[in-house]
């Protein structure tokens, strides 16, 4: 008589998703607390965090990225003006903080960090090439992604990454198995 198959855990994913909802400066926050929780308690993460400064109507909005390991600043938004409704993020800030994920796909670190899957990456640019090498090299990745890039992203993994919803405990229990897999 044969056996029954044997139940089994599901697969751990080295990459996910936090996939923000309305308050996305909510969940970008959650992702910084995130990672600087992993960094107190002596885990090697490594990465970039956004950070919106205040918004007014001669600047608009101004957004810096903030590498975890340095604490150096980059910033990524353009002044367009007075009343410019276009998007003000900067290709050239995101390229310059490229580096950051360059350095850590040397370093081997336990977490990645990327601030977010967006349209650069969507389309190709941005950090998509340091995400893939990551990807590609088996190195733990947590990003946010917007509900209107899910398509994108799920193109871009190969639909292997996992989702997550913008909860701590959501973030901690991946990490958890991530790291668990890892030893």
């Amino acid at each position: 008589m044969p056996m029954p198959p044997i139940a089994s855990e599901p697969a751990v994913r080295r990459v996910a998703a936090i996939v923000h909802g309305e308050d996305e400066q909510g969940t970008h926050r959650l992702l910084d607390t995130f990672a600087r929780e992993l960094l107190q308690r002596g885990h090697h993460v490594r990465g970039v965090v956004q950070k919106d400064a205040d918004y007014s109507v001669l600047t608009g909005k101004r957004m810096s990225l903030l590498d975890l390991d340095s604490g150096c600043s980059y910033p990524i938004s353009q002044d367009l003006g007075p009343g410019s409704t276009a998007c003000c993020l900067d290709p050239a800030g995101v390229a310059a903080a490229s580096v950051v994920l360059r350095r850590a796909l040397a370093e081997r670190p336990e977490l990645v960090v990327v601030n977010r899957f967006g349209v650069l990456e969507a389309e190709g640019s941005g950090f998509a090439a340091e995400l893939l090498a990551l990807m590609a090299d088996g190195v733990p990745v947590l990003t946010v992604v917007a509900p209107r890039f899910l398509a994108e992203w799920r193109a871009f993994t190969g639909d292997d990454a996992d989702e997550l919803p913008p909860q701590a405990e959501a973030l901690h229990d991946w990490f958890t198995r991530v790291a668990e897999r890892a030893r």
